[in-house]
């Protein structure tokens, strides 16, 4: 099992991860994104935008049992992250989670 919490450390440092909603909803209608990741207490408008261009463009999407906090923490800002997009993972083993049957699964966090 892979740990969610290191994976997300690892590819904030190594790859290539934009932060923001506003992000993720650009990255999700565009499709250029790997994985987008949402924090459990992203605004329900916001994750309703997101889940629906994810589809659309065929973007897997992983729900962070975290909040926004935890996320931020984990990825080592000092500000709070509603949402990930990973556009290339470097040497981290995040996408391995999306192999998985159920994309919209909830991982990590302090739960």
């Amino acid at each position: 099992m892979i740990d969610i919490d290191k994976a997300i450390t690892t590819v904030v440092k190594t790859g290539k991860v934009s932060f923001g909603a506003n992000s993720a909803i650009k990255n999700a209608k565009t499709g250029k994104v790997k994985l987008i990741i949402l924090a459990s207490n992203c605004p329900r408008n916001i994750r309703e935008d997101i889940e629906y261009y994810c589809k659309l463009s065929k973007v897997p999407l992983i729900v962070y049992k975290g909040s926004s906090i935890d996320l931020a923490a984990v990825c080592g800002k000092p500000f709070l992250i509603s949402a990930a997009s990973i556009r290339e993972p470097g040497d981290s083993e995040v996408l391995e989670l999306i192999e998985k049957p159920a994309l919209e699964e909830s991982y990590g966090g302090s739960e």
